[in-house]
């Protein structure tokens, strides 16, 4: 069987089991003239367990108008500040500290987010983590 060819490939954060067809979403879709509802229903249905998360995806358009999509883990500066109940990252980072993050905490999101990143191990993982957590203002460590 012949593989299909790819028209373009398409990535978005959209919040998890909650897309609609309003921007930035519709449009995007539509000038590749993809059935927007039909993404909206699969991807709603993907990932409605990650409610109240953004939800990175990336979709592969073919040339016959037809798609598939994977999607990714929430941004770790989105993890972070759903770890600690953060509304938003300071905007003085350096300046003014927005919130702790623990040992555990930094390894708990760098062990979920692992797979997404370009590492391997852990320890690299969670030095991404804290340098996402420093750039927004929270303070990792003890």
């Amino acid at each position: 069987m012949a593989s299909k060819k790819i028209k373009t490939i398409i990535k978005l954060n959209l919040p998890a089991g909650e897309a609609t067809p309003a921007p930035p979403l519709g449009p995007t879709l539509g000038q590749h003239g993809l059935p927007i509802m039909d993404f909206v229903k699969a991807y709603n249905e993907k990932t409605a367990d990650q409610k109240g998360n953004v939800v990175p995806v990336v979709i592969t358009v073919y040339e016959d108008r037809t798609f598939d999509f994977e999607t990714k883990l929430a941004p770790v500066a989105d993890m972070i500040k759903k770890e600690i109940n953060l509304e938003k990252g300071s905007g003085e980072a350096g300046k003014t500290e927005v919130g702790k993050l623990s040992k555990d905490q930094v390894k708990k999101i760098a062990e979920q987010k692992l797979d997404d990143l370009n590492t391997d191990k852990v320890e690299s993982a969670e030095k991404i983590v804290e340098g996402t957590a420093r750039s927004m203002g929270v303070k990792t460590g003890a």
